[in-house]
């Protein structure tokens, strides 16, 4: 996968931010605002920072994934990116299907 470098900047931005303790140098800051501008920064990192809570908060709780995405990153040998969605909590496809 490739990256611009407005994505590039946004993801060291995220990494700093995610990191224990949150550390982001005086340039990449500025590198962002530069992107964004000031209200942007701030909705970037109010953004990175829920979604930081969120992902703690599950692990605290042992919380799992529910199955409503499946992402295969990793095409299987020969282009096949068929990959089977796994069942939500023991239940099969038709089971979540008809429950909702």
């Amino acid at each position: 996968m490739h990256f611009s470098p407005e994505e590039q900047t946004v993801l060291r931005f995220a990494d700093r931010l995610t990191a224990t303790p949150a550390d982001v140098p005086d340039e990449l800051y500025a590198a962002v605002r530069t992107l964004f501008g000031e209200a942007g920064v701030v909705e970037l990192a109010s953004a990175i920072a829920w979604e930081n809570y969120r992902a703690r908060f599950n692990r605290a709780f042992d919380v799992e994934q529910e199955g409503f995405c499946s992402l295969d990153l990793h095409p299987k040998v020969g282009g096949s990116t068929d990959s089977a969605r796994p069942a939500s909590h023991g239940q099969s496809d038709s089971n979540v299907e008809e429950n909702q």
